[in-house]
């Protein structure tokens, strides 16, 4: 089983009990992070939330290594709208709206190839997959239930964009008295400048939202929290 860990973070080193920590990856994907995309049609580099992948794809396999429940999570909507409010709806490109036609197919609407996650962090059979009608992961969906059940308290949060999904979350996540942990190189953001600002703002005033680390940090102390011990076999008669 693994054992606690003690992570480098902000504003201050964190234990991480990792058999009560759950990693949580936020909306990786393809309308967000491919060309041709609903991301890319609003105007936005997605090459700078593709940067994510590899240091995320890294931290997802040490978390499935370590026994960690893995939590993915898809923003989209019903197939008739019923779930998207105007406020929502209206945004975008006039042509390219939530619903219409894409390059992926109808633009995050549940089903499309669009709205599903990109190949390389795709969720293993048994992890848990919330579909999210909003920005937070808690809203309107049964994530609470699914970290109670598990008897989760502490959060490794990850995905994008760290401004929009990944704060609401982590925000509705510390108003519910979990501890989050935002790995800052496993976010990201369309603008380097709201990056920045988000990451400053989760561990500003002592740690106001949670705490910021690396994937880098993380992953090795993951790894030594394995235990390895091999059972010795019978001897031979």
């Amino acid at each position: 089983m693994p054992t606690p860990v003690t992570v480098p973070a902000l504003p201050e080193p964190l234990e991480l009990d990792l058999d009560h920590t759950a990693l949580i990856i936020i909306d990786m994907q393809r309308d967000f992070l491919l060309p041709g995309g609903f991301g890319e049609t609003l105007g936005n580099d997605v090459a700078q939330l593709q940067r994510v992948v590899e240091p995320l794809a890294a931290l997802l396999a040490a978390a499935r290594a370590a026994g960690m429940l893995v939590i993915h999570t898809r923003e989209g909507h019903l197939p008739d709208l019923s779930d998207c409010p105007p406020a929502k709806l209206n945004r975008g490109a006039p042509s390219k709206r939530i619903g219409d036609p894409g390059t992926f197919g109808r633009i995050l609407i549940r089903g499309e190839y669009g709205h599903d996650i990109v190949d390389e962090l795709a969720p293993a059979d048994g992890e848990v997959v919330i579909d999210k009608p909003g920005k937070g992961a808690f809203y309107a969906t049964d994530l609470a239930k699914v970290l109670a059940d598990n008897e989760i308290t502490q959060l490794l949060v990850t995905g994008v964009t760290t401004e929009v999904c990944v704060h609401t979350t982590t925000r509705e996540a510390n108003d519910r008295g979990f501890e989050c942990v935002v790995v800052s190189d496993c976010v990201g953001s369309y603008f380097p400048e709201f990056q920045r600002v988000g990451l400053e703002m989760i561990a500003a005033q002592g740690g106001i939202f949670g705490w910021t680390a690396s994937g880098a940090d993380l992953i090795p102390r993951l790894a030594a929290s394995v235990d390895t011990t091999v059972e010795p076999t019978a001897a031979s008669a």
